[in-house]
């Protein structure tokens, strides 16, 4: 027995020696500008511990003294640099993937000579990243993004700016692209293992070509394709795995403690509000706790469980200790299953997939499940004729209780402010539960709380009962036709279709729960939104070179857009029995509406490139937009822009020199518009 105790004293030393051996590291990470990088990942090498710099370059991290850090950040070279107590680490670019070529406005660009802002994120970054929605794999991967989740929801979509909030009263939302078309579905309807990469466009020279849609900047997601001449290729992959909260909740008080700091504040309120004598004030105090709090955890043989003194009487101990955020939190589970194909022959490619996901959250009765489809064809029907078809089909179903805000319908919230001495299921005057005929612990509503502790809520109750779903069906068709017609001069036109119809479903029931006490009992509400968006475009592109000195590119072309979009909700009260869950079945009509809108945009665009010797780069936009959002005689708007690029590391004195690998010089300068002003047309007679 004293071997096993020595044993076992000398481990936990063992261990407090590791722990007290660790050092707290402080440090910033900035990139060549010296600007902070937010979301660069900081991790101890050979171990799991790490973090990521927040908005301010920012980091803190436990370290062991003498070890290393490793630094990393998509689009810069990963840094190792040793633990100190203050860090400043500096990220070069990574010059192999600035020669990369980019899917950039109606075309591609080498990223190197590019005249305008943009990053991308790369297939092996998208591959890492466990998210159910695009927008969060922009968290942390690109300079100038950011990439905001205001819930843990799964297949929520985050709020994405870039380079900061565009507009005060317009939408500060970029415009996506997905295959060369504006994409209208929901952000969460994109399969992510299916995207090949993503490019994030962010000044007037890189997107001024879409006009008064890119005021907040072009998100491009590309998709798979299959390859040449390449054998079929088929790719399965099957991932499960669990998750919990990364950042542990607020601490609470104790009942001993809530109790004394309450009869501390009714006891301050009668000596100063009211100006009573002190022995009166805390004998009021005293008798007033139990009822102001509506409940006596002590139980019975102790009435009055807070003395004169303010303190816990002898004896008294809370009966219970309802911990509600464990109660409502569970682990979350993760099912993610992915299947495709793809591959080519000398003259076409193929790329098919299927996707399965199952994302819990650690919410209560919440999850999102995805079904999702992709075909991409791509044949050379003749060497001076292309064609492209792509479809993407989608299904998902989002169970999302409330869960951003402080309402009490937020369940974390709920659980998180009130207090552990309210019990959950109900309990006799000792203490135990009380049982249902089938033997079932009964859950407490708390009508006899305080409206500060939110009477008549149980979400672990009425959970099994009460939903809030999300159904959406997304079907994505891009189809292309690419025409050589003359040496350099070439033709493309393309018709894109996005439709999606989503239904939404709330319910609360008619017998649990605060709407049991309705004068109608449980309501329910249902909406039905269905949009349509179309883009047909034709576009002309000329490209010479001259002894590969001068280099020209001119591209013009004109696209039509429409969206049309058709909502219809409403909601009723009063179900007889529990159980029905329909609008048919409640008896009183709350609300009913709908709206339609058909937006269009008619738009000339043209662009000129220019290089010299690869070193001197020179790009000048402009695009001309008609808007349906604004009046007739003010409908029309010219966007442009100019910009203009040098290599320096191209010139004959600068590659001999070591240090520096690619350096390169940009300036752009243009004018952007956003006519995203919502479906208000002020013109319009009332």
């Amino acid at each position: 027995m004293k071997r096993n105790v020595l044993v076992l004293l000398s481990l936990l030393l063992f261990k407090a020696g590791i722990v007290l051996s660790q050092t707290q590291v402080y440090g910033t990470v900035l990139d060549e500008d010296r600007e902070p990088v937010i979301g660069a990942t900081v991790q101890v090498k050979d171990s799991s511990r790490g973090t990521i710099t927040d908005t301010e370059g920012r980091f803190r991290l436990s370290a062991p003294p003498g070890g290393t850090l490793v630094v990393s950040y998509i689009g810069a070279k990963t840094q190792e640099v040793a633990v100190s107590e203050n860090l400043t680490v500096i990220l070069e670019a990574d010059a192999q993937e600035l020669d990369e070529v980019i899917v950039v406005a109606y075309g591609t660009a080498s990223k190197a000579g590019y005249t305008g802002s943009a990053s991308t994120v790369n297939e092996a970054a998208i591959s890492r990243a466990q998210v159910s929605s695009v927008s969060r794999l922009l968290q942390g991967a690109a300079s100038g993004v950011q990439s905001v989740a205001s819930s843990g929801q799964p297949g929520s979509d985050a709020s994405v700016y870039i380079r900061g909030i565009g507009s005060i009263n317009a939408s500060s939302t970029p415009l996506y692209i997905v295959d060369g078309a504006p994409y209208d579905g929901n952000l969460n309807s994109i399969n992510p293992a299916d995207i090949e990469s993503i490019s994030v466009l962010k000044d007037a020279a890189s997107t001024a070509l879409y006009g008064s849609r890119a005021g907040n900047g072009l998100i491009i997601i590309t998709t798979k394709q299959g390859k040449k001449d390449g054998k079929a290729v088929i790719e399965g992959s099957f991932k499960h795995g669990v998750s919990s909260r990364a950042v542990a909740d607020y601490k609470k008080i104790g009942t001993n403690d809530y109790f004394e700091l309450y009869w501390e504040a009714l006891r301050n309120r009668e000596l100063y509000g009211n100006e009573k004598p002190a022995a009166e004030a805390a004998k009021i105090a005293t008798e007033g706790v139990v009822p102001a709090l509506g409940i006596n955890p002590y139980g019975s043989e102790y009435p009055l469980p807070v003395g004169l003194d303010g303190r816990i009487v002898d004896g008294a101990v809370p009966l219970w200790d309802d911990d509600w955020t464990a109660e409502y939190t569970r682990p979350a589970y993760r099912t993610e299953g992915q299947l495709s194909a793809s591959g080519g022959t000398s003259n076409s490619t193929y790329f098919v997939s299927l996707g399965y996901l199952d994302d819990r959250g650690i919410a209560l009765a919440s999850d999102f499940k995805r079904y999702s489809g992709r075909l991409n064809l791509n044949a050379e029907l003749r060497p001076w004729l292309k064609l492209f078809a792509g479809l993407s089909l989608s299904h998902s179903k989002q169970n999302a209780p409330q869960s951003q805000d402080s309402s009490t319908d937020n369940t974390l919230n709920f659980a998180r402010l009130i207090p552990n001495f309210y019990p959950i299921w109900e309990r006799t005057g000792d203490g135990s539960f009380k049982l249902d005929d089938k033997g079932d612990r009964i859950f407490d509503y708390g009508s006899y709380r305080p409206s500060a502790a939110s009477p008549k809520y149980n979400h672990l109750g009425s959970s099994q009962y009460d939903f809030s779903r999300i159904v959406r069906d997304l079907a994505s068709i891009r189809t292309s036709l690419d025409v050589r017609l003359y040496k350099g001069l070439s033709y493309k036109g393309s018709i894109n279709i996005d439709y999606t119809n989503k239904n939404d479903h709330y319910y609360t029931n008619p017998q649990y729960g605060y709407a049991a006490d309705n004068e109608n009992p449980g309501d329910v509400s249902k909406y039905n939104y269905r949009t349509v968006g179309f883009t047909g475009n034709n576009i002309l592109t000329y490209t010479a070179s001259l002894n590969d000195v001068h280099n020209i590119k001119v591209l013009a072309g004109q696209e039509y857009y429409e969206y049309n979009t058709s909502n219809i909700w409403g909601s009723k009260s009063g179900f007889p029995i529990l159980g029905l869950e329909e609008p048919a079945a409640a008896s009183v009509l709350n609300d009913f509406s709908g709206n339609s809108d058909r937006y269009k945009l008619l738009s000339y665009f043209a662009n000129g490139e220019y290089n010299y010797a690869h070193t001197y780069y020179g790009s000048a936009s402009v695009r001309r937009d008609a808007s349906s959002r604004f009046a007739p005689e003010s409908r029309w708007g010219t966007f442009w822009s100019v910009g203009a690029s040098w290599r320096v590391s191209e010139e004959a004195a600068i590659k001999d020199i070591p240090a520096i690998s690619s350096l390169t010089l940009r300036s752009s300068y243009g004018g952007q518009g956003n006519d995203n002003i919502g479906t208000y047309y002020a013109y319009k007679a009332l």
